[in-house]
């Protein structure tokens, strides 16, 4: 009987991980998908006053909606695993000391990096903060990846500016945070009322 009950626990503890978005593609199917995504970042938005396509961009980028992603680790003699590259953790990939910088600004003391909801508010957090210090305008999708990569400082050094992968990468993030706006414009409605059918459920 114990073994039975050990065995149940672990399968629902298992069932309880968030797997991914089928379709990352479509911001429409992807909130109708996953319930509580879109009132997470529509609420975010309308908190740091910064456009849902952001953030969503910002989160396909960084984990492609992998809630435990982590770094990889680096090899030892290019074979031994070592330590990872970063503390970065999570949906947003946020490192342990910029999350506790989230924490204690917000008094939101209980966040975790592999909760949607904490995620998304970090995020638009993290763009505000860019917005006040550098002068960053919200709606520029582009320079805020930048600093959001390179930390408010190095973007302000221009840090970025030798890195052109980094550049091609912030170009992208900007066209699907325009991408998943324009998506979202025609599917507010149904989000708003429960009603949008997707066809990945």
């Amino acid at each position: 009987m114990k073994n039975g009950l050990v065995i149940f626990v672990i399968i629902m503890l298992g069932g309880c991980a968030v797997s991914p978005p089928k379709n990352t593609d479509n911001a429409c199917n992807m909130l109708a998908e996953k319930p509580g995504w879109y009132d997470a970042v529509h609420d975010a938005a309308d908190s740091w006053d910064v456009s849902e396509g952001l953030i969503l961009s910002f989160i396909r980028q960084e984990s492609s909606f992998v809630a435990d992603a982590k770094p990889p680790r680096t090899k030892i003699l290019w074979v031994v695993p070592g330590p990872r590259a970063s503390s970065a953790y999570g949906y947003p990939q946020a490192k342990d000391g910029t999350w506790g910088d989230y924490r204690r600004d917000t008094s939101s003391y209980l966040a975790e990096r592999d909760n949607f909801r904490d995620a998304v508010d970090f995020v638009g957090w993290y763009v505000d903060r860019a917005h006040r210090i550098a002068g960053i305008p919200k709606s520029d999708a582009y320079r805020h990846y930048l600093a959001y990569h390179e930390g408010v400082g190095g973007f302000q050094r221009g840090t970025f500016k030798s890195k052109r992968w980094l550049v091609g990468v912030a170009k992208r993030v900007d066209q699907f945070a325009k991408t998943y706006d324009t998506q979202l414009s025609g599917c507010r409605d149904q989000l708003d009322s429960g009603s949008w059918w997707n066809p990945f459920s």
